[in-house]
C-alpha cells in the first residue's frame, strides 16, 4: 500500500506539472485551470482511499499478531476495521500526511491561475 501511495503522488506531481506547463504557455481558458483543481482532488481521493485501506489492514495485522497460533483463521476481511473513524476515507483524506502534500499543490495551482490572468 505504501508503494501505491508513493507512485500516486509521483503521478500527481508529473501530471499536474505537465498540464500547468502546457496550459500556461497558451492563453488557455479559465476552465482548464479548474480542470486541474478537479484532477488534484481526484488524486487526493485516491490517495485517501489507499491510506484508509492501509490503515485497515494494519489494524487487522495488529489484531492477528496478538492471537494464539491455533486461533488464527487467515481471513483478510477488513470490513470490521473499515468502520473505525480513523480508517474512513474522509478521515484519511484529511490526515496530516495528505494535507501537507495536497494543500500546497492546490495553493500553488490557484496562485499560478491568478498570476497568469
Amino acid at each position: 500500500m505504501a508503494g501505491n501511495l508513493f507512485f500516486l503522488r509521483g503521478w500527481t506531481i508529473t501530471i499536474i506539472g505537465a498540464l500547468l506547463a502546457l496550459f500556461s504557455k497558451n492563453n488557455s481558458p479559465d476552465y482548464v485551470f479548474y480542470f486541474l483543481i478537479v484532477v488534484i482532488f481526484i488524486f487526493w481521493i485516491l490517495d485517501g482511499y489507499f491510506l484508509s485501506q492501509e490503515r485497515s489492514y494494519r489494524d487487522l495485522y495488529n489484531y492477528v499478531r496478538k492471537l494464539k497460533e491455533e486461533v488464527i483463521d487467515f481471513s483478510m476481511d477488513i470490513s470490521e476495521y473499515q468502520k473505525l473513524k480513523k480508517n474512513t476515507l474522509i478521515y484519511s483524506m484529511f490526515s496530516l500526511t495528505l494535507l501537507v502534500f495536497y494543500l500546497p499543490l492546490i495553493s500553488a495551482t490557484i496562485y499560478i491561475l491568478f498570476q497568469i490572468k
